[in-house]
Formats: C-alpha cells, sequence, structure tokens
C-alpha cells in the first residue's frame, strides 16, 4: 500500500495533481466517478486520499462520509474552491481529516500531506508478509502455512486486487490441465483460503461478487525474497 488515491470529477485536475505528486515522490491513482470512488476508499490500499468536494453531480462530503461509515481509516484531505466556513466545517465533520481551499500553493498540500502520513504512521498495522519457498503468511505475531493449491489461488487473486476473477477462469488456471470438469472445487478452495485469512489480522478478505466471481480486497502482502 504505497499509492495516494485522487478523487476529482476533472480529469485535468487529477492529471494535474498526479504529475505534481510525482516531482514529490509520491505515487498515484486517479478516480473521476463518484459511483466508482467508495470501492477504491475501502479497499485499504492506499497511503491516503485527496477528495474533492464538488464531483459533478455527486458530493464529495457525502462520498467522505459514507467511506467513513463503512469503516474507511485512511487519511483524506478535501480540495474545494469554497472557502465558507461552513463548508469547511461540513468537510471536517464528515469525516475529513484536513481542507485546503483552492487555489492552493502546492508546497503547503504537500506539507499538509506529510502531517497526516505522520498522524497515522505508528497507528498503521504492517502488512503481512508471504513467503513462497514455505508457502507462510505472517504478521507480527501469527503465521499460517498454505497448502500449495491455497498458495496459487491467493496468488492469482492478487494479480488483481479488488477485481472480481470469475470461477472458470480460476478453474481453468488451477484445475482444468489436470482433466477435472468440477468447478465446485474452486468454491471449496476459496472457503479453504477464507478461513486462513481468517485466522489472524492479515488486513485481506477474499468477497463473492454474484455472477462476477471472487474479489481479494484490503493490503496486499509484501512478498519475501527466497
Amino acid at each position: 500500500m504505497s499509492t495516494l488515491l485522487i478523487i476529482d470529477d476533472d480529469p485535468e485536475i487529477t492529471s494535474a495533481l498526479a504529475r505534481g505528486l510525482a516531482l514529490h515522490g509520491y505515487e498515484t491513482e486517479t478516480e473521476n466517478r463518484a459511483d466508482r470512488a467508495l470501492e477504491r476508499l475501502q479497499s485499504g490500499r492506499h497511503i491516503g486520499a485527496i477528495v474533492d468536494v464538488m464531483l459533478g453531480a455527486d458530493s464529495g462530503i457525502e462520498l467522505v462520509r459514507a467511506a467513513r461509515a463503512s469503516g474507511a481509516t485512511l487519511p483524506i484531505l478535501m480540495l474545494s474552491a469554497l472557502s465558507e466556513v461552513e463548508h469547511r466545517a461540513a468537510g471536517l465533520e464528515a469525516g475529513a481529516d484536513d481542507y485546503v481551499v483552492k487555489p492552493f500553493n502546492f508546497d503547503e498540500l504537500i506539507a499538509r500531506l506529510r502531517v497526516q502520513e505522520h498522524r497515522v504512521g505508528t497507528q498503521r498495522p504492517q502488512p503481512a508478509r508471504l513467503n513462497r519457498s514455505d508457502r507462510a503468511l505472517r504478521t507480527a505475531t501469527q503465521t499460517v502455512t498454505l497448502t500449495e493449491r491455497e498458495l496459487s489461488l491467493l496468488d492469482l487473486l492478487m494479480q488483481s486486487p479488488d477485481t472480481p476473477v470469475p470461477r472458470i477462469e480460476i478453474f481453468e488456471t488451477l484445475w482444468a490441465s489436470e482433466g477435472s470438469g468440477n468447478e465446485n472445487v474452486v468454491d471449496v478452495y476459496i472457503g479453504y483460503l477464507r478461513k486462513k485469512l481468517a485466522t489472524a489480522d492479515f488486513s485481506m478478505e477474499i468477497k463473492t461478487l454474484r455472477n462476477k466471481g471472487f474479489c481479494l480486497t484490503g493490503r496486499m502482502p509484501i512478498i519475501e525474497a527466497a
């Protein structure tokens, strides 16, 4: 989890912010649609987010409120051309950690981001670590050992985090070459892997999306060198 998420309905603004942030060492992802932004705020994959108050016909303030209500804990900085005290107060009350009025000085934006990173740095648990050689998934205090098939399944889901992988694709990748013709084996191993992910705070979970497949969400583990 090393990227900063920029949410604004204007692609030119997100592009300009991304370029400026890159000069200060930030990797970024951008989102222009409010209907997709909530899931990305919930993903646990970002060090923070910059959210514009006005997202076309949608409200960035309501987006932040919904993200906080769903349990999203990442630092959120709001941008707005609206400088009135009531607008700033509304953003902060919704759950934003800071509020910057446009036009802004880029150095000030970076400074405010650094403050939020420092504030949460000691609170954020370290991501899990995955060692493929011994198939061990570890936190600072707990370890689970995966079977070879469970490791292959986790690797496949990790290739497309937050994106559903269809059951048939999983089956064809991991089982079809063995001549098995029953896709139910996918559900069985998804259940095995879910149970192991739930035994410790690995900050990951496998979601089932109806008619779409299975989706790994949360903080992807750090891969340890063999």
